[in-house]
């Protein structure tokens, strides 16, 4: 790809893997983008897949492999192709000499930011999306400037590291950000309830499967009322979709939403995981949420999230061990029947927030850079033009 050509700060962006990591690179990419800086992204070989804001930029490819959940040969091919990755990147850093390289965990990340973090004449920062900071950004946390975090509190980072955090949220898509302040409408008690039922990019087994049976379990009258709208995974698509017409009830059931955002500005109530990206996007919104976190996410970090936005009044929780037809079905009938509570959680959700997280991560950078923050810059142009 061309890189942007014109003068100005130049940083590195280095992430891979989900979406997870690479949505925050994307927003920020814009943000930056917008602000006239050159960026750059150092990823792996899935970043091949990348589009979007990050597609329209000069791109790197290293090696890099995933050290946990592997066996020893596997460990031993990760730590080679880690060393190799280094290498490269340092190669890639010393030609290019960025002002600042930013990291988006997950194991793309780490090759880069070691060799930026022992480049003296750059500036360091990682982004965490998670409650609990990632094993990957764990490592590379010492040895960095500045640790963004999403949420207000992080789990498992070190004292010594507290005084270099600085909570920026999780940015989003644009579109979602575009939602931030859509008023929450609350179904009226006898009108259509819109139910939307995402379970990550390719869709949770469990909620095909546990959902459909759940909602079978409503009354005549609520099942009148459902209008549902389900991501589920492309094998259940057909039995899913069965389900429902059996049953009765309105559902578009697919493995992929083109149009979430307008999905979930209607929404009455959404039941999801619990992924970093999940809650940034149910909290710009102001959603409220039916949570089931995923039982095997590393650090049991989806728990984490979850329990931060419940705590927060703006969620229920649901462990995916206790989530069966029956708790699903009961949960529902008293939700659908309190649409004043759903308004308060939505509003709750909405609190906790973070709408301008990429303006707020790029003025991070900008001040690594030695730059004014945007905000700043602004105030000195007014004060200038007075």
């Amino acid at each position: 790809m061309v890189g942007v050509t014109q003068d100005g700060i130049l940083v590195g962006l280095a992430t891979g893997g989900t979406g997870g990591h690479v949505f925050p690179a994307e927003a920020l990419a814009k943000e930056l983008t917008g602000r006239g800086y050159r960026l750059v992204l150092i990823t792996d070989q899935r970043g091949e897949k990348f589009g979007g804001q990050l597609d329209a930029i000069e791109r790197h490819m290293i090696r890099a492999s995933a050290v946990s959940g592997v066996g020893l040969l596997g460990r031993i091919k990760a730590a080679i192709n880690l060393a190799a990755g280094f290498l490269q990147a340092r190669k890639i850093l010393r030609r290019l000499r960025p002002d600042v390289v930013v990291g988006f965990g997950g194991y793309p990340s780490v090759p880069t930011m070691l060799a930026a973090g022992r480049n003296s004449h750059i500036r360091t920062a990682i982004h965490e999306q998670n409650a609990v900071l990632g094993r990957a950004n764990r490592l590379l946390a010492p040895r960095m400037d500045k640790i963004a975090t999403a949420f207000d509190e992080t789990a498992e980072l070190r004292p010594s590291d507290r005084q270099r955090a600085v909570h920026t949220g999780n940015p989003v898509r644009p579109a979602i950000s575009a939602l931030s302040g859509t008023p929450y409408e609350p179904a009226a008690q006898d009108g259509p309830f819109e139910l939307l039922i995402v379970g990550g990019s390719q869709g949770a087994k469990i909620l095909g499967e546990v959902i459909p049976a759940a909602l079978k379990r409503l009354s005549p009258e609520k099942i009148a009322r459902l209008r549902i709208a389900q991501q589920t995974r492309p094998e259940q698509i057909e039995d899913v979709r069965a389900a429902y017409a059996e049953a009765g009830i309105e559902a578009e059931v697919m493995s992929f939403f083109n149009d979430m955002p307008e999905k979930l500005a209607k929404a009455h109530l959404v039941v999801c995981r619990a992924g970093a990206s999940t809650i940034a996007e149910l909290t710009t919104a102001g959603r409220p949420s039916l949570l089931v976190p995923y039982r095997y996410a590393v650090d049991d970090h989806q728990t984490v999230n979850a329990a931060r936005l419940c705590d927060a009044a703006g969620a229920w929780l649901i462990p995916e061990p206790d989530l069966t037809a029956e708790i699903l079905a009961q949960r529902l009938e008293d939700l659908m029947d309190q649409p004043h509570t759903l308004a308060t959680a939505a509003q709750a959700a909405a609190r906790t927030g973070a709408p301008d997280a990429a303006r707020s991560l790029a003025d991070l950078v900008a001040e690594l850079a030695g730059a004014k923050p945007q905000a700043a810059a602004a105030q000195a142009g007014k004060e200038a033009v007075a």
